[in-house]
Formats: structure tokens, C-alpha cells, sequence
């Protein structure tokens, strides 16, 4: 039970990030607007001077390669930053196939303290120490994706030209009324989400599937709040993750993970040791009774036909 406790407030804790960051965003939104040109940056906070000011100019110089189209110099950004946060992925996988490698062991470990909480915990721990499972892997890469997003919200307020940019039916500084990008970063989260479970059945549980009917709404309804070119950033990424976790988890049908169980590693290792050695030192008894039969078979055949020999003889 306290396994999915603590799934659960690991979900929750996410969902509390999220609801965290639109408090920010929201109270960044009107300090942002007074301010019109990159160049502010410079004589602004120390989160604008260091942080946003270079995400800033980093989106107006991926604009520049592309002849001012700021909707690829989003892409770019998402590109850059999911490469540079894969091996933060590359643990959360591991982490993940080791969870799910190790759920018999944890329904184990449940049936058999069911009534006593904080043994159930204990052994889990153990479980988790000896098969190098990190529960809280999966929230790294959002951690790291965090202060990023927070600055490129931010940076959209200080470049005029990126704010007045129109793609489509967009314009990037200001929040798409008319429902389509929101909906279409909200089934973007909901595929995002669907895959990992697919992929990961051991997640798709209480807590997940709580998680995969939430989270799209909540991203449906800072995409409809957010200027357009935050939902961008939301859609890019969720394309990114799609196509990622297509490669990570299309072999996840065999995982390769040595299981541990808790308490038992060394014990369950030498049982299975032990138990090759006794099957083999019994096969090596039998093929020597085997031998040792053959053998006196033989002496008595070759005894026995003497006797016959010598009385035919005689």
C-alpha cells in the first residue's frame, strides 16, 4: 500500500509543480509586458540578466537562421534541450524497466506484511537499494525542463518581434482563443502519457491513469491562457517524447534487469547456485552408480560365461 502512496504523491507532487509554475508565469506576465526590448534584460533582476536573457537571444539567433520564423527557432530550442537532458532520460528508463521488473517482488513483499505499514516500507526501500530503482527518476526531466520553460515565457515578453510574429492562425505573444493549439497540445500529453503506460505496464495503475486524465486538462488550460508560442514549446516537446520513447521502450518486451529480492539476494543466489551444484554432483552419483554397474554387470557376465566355457569344455 505504501508503494502506490508514494507513487501517488510522486504524481501529485508533479501536478503541484505544475499548478507552481502558472503562479510564476501569471505573476511574470505583468512585470514582463512593461519592458520591450531585449536589451532591458541587461539592467533587469538577476534571473533576467542571467537566465532569460540569454534564452532570449538564443531564440533571436535561431530566428535568424531561418529568416525570422520564430515557430522553428521554437523547435530548435525543444531540440537542444531534449538532447541535452537525454541522459536524464536514459536513468528514467532504466529506472522505469527496473520498477517493472521488480512488481512481483513488491506484491510479495505486500501480501506478506499487508497489516504492518512500515515494514511494507522498509523492504520496499530495501528492494528499491538493491536493484538500483530511483522512484523519483521520472520527475528529473521535468525538474530540469522547469526553470527553462519558466525563462522562455519570460524571454517572449522581451523580444517585440517574436511576440508580434503570426504563424497561421497564430500569433505568438498572445494565447490562441479559438481552442485548436490547446487541444492539440492536450492530445499530444494524453498520447505522451497513453505510450509510457503501454510501454511501462507496471505504471498503469491508480495514480497514472488519475494522472493521464488530469494533466491534459491542466495543459489544455494554460495553453488557452499562455501565449501561443508556450503551447508550441508544449506540442514540440510532447513529438519529441513521442518519437523518443518509441526507440527507448520498443524492446521493452524482454527487459534485461536482474531482479533482487529484498532480504534474499544472497540467499536466492545461492539457493540457485547450490541447487546447480546439487544437480549436478547428483548427475555425476548417478553416472558413476551407472558406471560402477556397468562394470560389475560386466564381471559377472564375464565370470558367469567362464564357467559355462569351462563346462562345455570339458
Amino acid at each position: 500500500m505504501s508503494v502506490f502512496k508514494g507513487r501517488r504523491g510522486r504524481y501529485f507532487l508533479l501536478i503541484a509543480m505544475l499548478l507552481l509554475s502558472v503562479t510564476v508565469l501569471s505573476g511574470c506576465s505583468s512585470s514582463a509586458t512593461v519592458t520591450h526590448d531585449i536589451n532591458d534584460l541587461k539592467n533587469g533582476s538577476f534571473w533576467q540578466r542571467n537566465v532569460v536573457l540569454y534564452f532570449a537571444e538564443a531564440l533571436e539567433t535561431f530566428a535568424r537562421w531561418f529568416n525570422g520564423e520564430y515557430v522553428l527557432a521554437v523547435l530548435v530550442m525543444v531540440i537542444i534541450v531534449r538532447t541535452l537532458i537525454l541522459p536524464l532520460t536514459m536513468k528514467q528508463v532504466r529506472s522505469s524497466r527496473a520498477m517493472q521488473a521488480i512488481q512481483p517482488e513488491l506484491q510479495k513483499i505486500q501480501k506478506k506484511y499487508k497489516d504492518q505499514p512500515e515494514k511494507i516500507q522498509q523492504e520496499t526501500m530495501k528492494l528499491f537499494q538493491e536493484n538500483k530503482v530511483n522512484p523519483m527518476a521520472g520527475c528529473l526531466p521535468l525538474l530540469v525542463q522547469m526553470p527553462i520553460f519558466i525563462a522562455l515565457y519570460n524571454s517572449i515578453y522581451y523580444n517585440p518581434h517574436l511576440r508580434e510574429h503570426d504563424f497561421l492562425w497564430l500569433q505568438l505573444g498572445k494565447p490562441d482563443h479559438y481552442f485548436i493549439l490547446p487541444a492539440i497540445a492536450a492530445l499530444t500529453t494524453f498520447l505522451q502519457t497513453k505510450m509510457m503506460t503501454k510501454m511501462n505496464p507496471a505504471q498503469a495503475q491508480g495514480p497514472m491513469q488519475f494522472m493521464m486524465m488530469i494533466y491534459p486538462v491542466l495543459i489544455f488550460v494554460m495553453s488557452y491562457n499562455f501565449p501561443a508560442a508556450l503551447p508550441l514549446y508544449w506540442v514540440f516537446s510532447n513529438v519529441y517524447t513521442i518519437i523518443q520513447n518509441y526507440f527507448l521502450y520498443r524492446n521493452n518486451n524482454a527487459p534485461q534487469v536482474a531482479v533482487a529480492g529484498a532480504g534474499s539476494t544472497a540467499g536466492g543466489s545461492g539457493a540457485a547456485k547450490n541447487g546447480g551444484s546439487v544437480k549436478n554432483s547428483g548427475n555425476a552419483k548417478n553416472s558413476g552408480n551407472a558406471k560402477n554397474g556397468s562394470a560389475k554387470n560386466n564381471g559377472n557376465g564375464t565370470s558367469g560365461k567362464k564357467p559355462k566355457e569351462g563346462k562345455k569344455s570339458k
